[in-house]
C-alpha cells in the first residue's frame, strides 16, 4: 500500500463532470489498497476572475485581502470533490490549508511555506479516508489566510508529498508531460520522458508552465521524484528526477519563452558603492523578483542601470524606481513591457562548447535584435522584442535538432 500524493489544475476541475471524472479516477486508485491525498486548484478561470473583481475595488489591491479573496477558489472544488467521493459510496474529507495548517511566511500573494504539520492528514488516511486539500494556500503562524502566488498547487503536492515521505507525486494537467517547447508554437515539439531537476528548475523559471519553480526546488531538495501527466489519457508523462549521464548527449533540451517580462532603465546613476543597493533594495522589500541586470558605465562615472521584473510587477516597479531616482540623483527612469525572454535549457551544455553562439546566430539570421543576454551552467537566455518570440521558439527548436531529441 504506497502513499500517493495527485494534483489536478484548473483545467482539470472546470466544471462539476470534469471533478466527478477526476473523483473516479482517485478512487480507482483507493481501490486498489492506496492511500490518497489529492490536492486541488480553483476551477478554470475562477482566479483571473476574482483578479478582475478586485481590480475593481482598488487600483493596486491590498495583499492581505486579495489572499482572503484567492483563496475560496479552491475552497470550492474540494468540497465538491470530497461530495463526489461521498455520492459514490466511499469517504473523503476536504481540508483548508489552515486545517492542515500549511504554514507560511507572511509574504501576502507569494507566500513561502515553512513547514507542515501532518497529523490530522495522518489520521485521517488511516482511517481509510482520501483527503482532499486545497492547493495554493496556507496560513500564517498569527493565522492570516496566505497564497502561494500562480502554479502554488504544484507546490503545495510536493510539499505534502515530501512531509509525509510519499511514494509518488503525480501533476495531473491538461497536457502528456514536458515538451521540449510549447506545442501550441511548434507543432514538432516532443514529450520529454525523463528531465532533470535542474534542466526543469531552468525551464520553470524561464516560463515554462507545466510546473511552478518552487515545487521543483522542493522536489530536488527533497528527492521528490514528479510524474507530470495528462488528467484526460492514461499515457505515461514525464518524470522529473535526478541527473544521470544519458542526459548528458543532447547539449539542448528545451526552448522556452516568458512573455510575463517587462524592462526598467534607470539613467545616469552616480557610480558609487552603495548604489545598486539602494536600487534593489526596496524592490526586494516589496516582494518583487528582479531577473536579469546589466549595468552600462558612462562618462564622469555615471552609470545605467537596466533589469527586468515580471510584467505584472511593472506599474509597481516603475513607481518605486521614480522615487528611488530622485533618492540617488539618477537622470530618470524608463521602461517598457513589450518584450519576451527566450531561453535554451540543457545539462549537455556543460560538456558543449559553441552552444550560446549558435543561438546568437540563429536569431541574427531571422533578424531578431537580441536586448539582453544572462547565462549560467545550463541555459543561455536572450530578450527580445515581444513580437518575434514565436518566431525565435520555432527557429531555436529547428536549429538544435529538438523534434528528434527524446531523452
Amino acid at each position: 500500500m504506497a502513499v500517493i500524493v495527485q494534483k489536478f489544475g484548473g483545467t482539470s476541475v472546470a466544471n462539476p463532470q470534469k471533478i466527478k471524472a477526476v473523483a473516479e479516477r482517485v478512487m480507482g486508485y483507493h481501490r486498489q489498497g492506496h492511500q490518497m491525498v489529492v490536492v486541488l486548484s480553483a476551477m478554470a478561470g475562477e482566479t483571473n476572475r476574482f483578479v478582475d473583481l478586485a481590480n475593481q475595488m482598488q487600483v493596486i489591491p491590498d495583499t492581505r485581502e486579495m489572499d482572503v479573496l484567492l483563496a475560496t477558489g479552491e475552497q470550492v472544488t474540494i468540497a465538491l470533490f470530497a461530495m463526489a467521493v461521498k455520492e459514490a459510496g466511499l469517504d473523503a474529507v476536504s481540508l483548508l490549508g489552515d486545517q492542515v495548517k500549511i504554514v507560511t511566511d507572511s509574504m501576502h500573494t507569494k507566500a513561502r511555506i515553512q513547514y507542515i504539520e501532518t497529523e490530522r492528514i495522518r489520521k485521517h488516511l488511516a482511517d481509510g479516508k482520501i483527503v482532499v486539500v486545497a492547493g495554493f494556500q496556507g496560513v500564517t503562524q498569527g493565522g492570516d489566510v496566505t497564497t502561494l502566488g500562480r502554479g502554488g498547487s504544484d507546490t503545495t503536492a510536493v510539499a505534502l508529498a515530501a512531509a509525509l515521505a510519499a511514494d509518488e507525486c503525480e501533476i495531473y494537467t491538461d497536457v502528456e508531460g514536458v515538451y521540449t517547447t510549447d506545442p501550441n508554437i511548434c507543432k514538432n515539439a516532443r514529450k520529454i520522458d525523463r528531465i532533470s531537476y535542474d534542466e526543469m528548475l531552468e525551464l520553470a523559471s524561464l516560463g515554462a508552465k507545466v510546473l511552478d519553480i518552487r515545487s521543483v526546488s522542493i522536489a530536488k531538495r527533497h528527492k521528490v521524484p514528479v510524474h507530470v501527466r495528462s488528467t484526460f489519457t492514461d499515457t505515461v508523462g514525464t518524470w522529473v528526477v535526478e541527473e544521470d549521464k544519458d542526459m548528458e548527449s543532447n547539449p539542448v533540451s528545451g526552448v522556452t519563452c516568458s512573455k510575463n517580462e517587462a524592462r526598467i532603465t534607470i539613467s545616469r546613476v552616480p557610480d558609487v558603492p552603495g548604489t545598486a543597493s539602494r536600487i534593489f533594495n526596496p524592490i526586494t522589500n516589496e516582494g518583487i523578483v528582479v531577473d536579469m541586470i546589466i549595468q552600462n558605465t558612462r562618462d564622469g562615472a555615471m552609470t545605467d542601470m537596466t533589469f527586468t521584473v515580471p510584467r505584472t510587477d511593472y506599474k509597481k516597479t516603475m513607481k518605486i524606481m521614480e522615487k528611488v531616482s530622485a533618492d540617488v540623483g539618477a537622470e530618470g527612469v524608463s521602461g517598457s513591457d513589450n518584450i519576451a525572454k527566450v531561453s535554451i535549457v540543457g545539462v549537455g551544455m556543460r560538456n558543449h562548447a559553441g552552444i550560446a553562439s549558435t543561438m546568437f546566430k540563429v536569431l541574427s539570421d531571422e533578424g531578431i535584435n537580441i536586448l539582453m543576454i544572462s547565462t549560467s551552467e545550463i541555459k543561455v537566455s536572450c530578450v527580445i522584442e515581444e513580437k518575434y518570440t514565436e518566431l525565435a521558439v520555432r527557429a531555436l527548436h529547428d536549429a538544435f535538432g529538438l523534434e528528434k531529441c527524446n531523452k
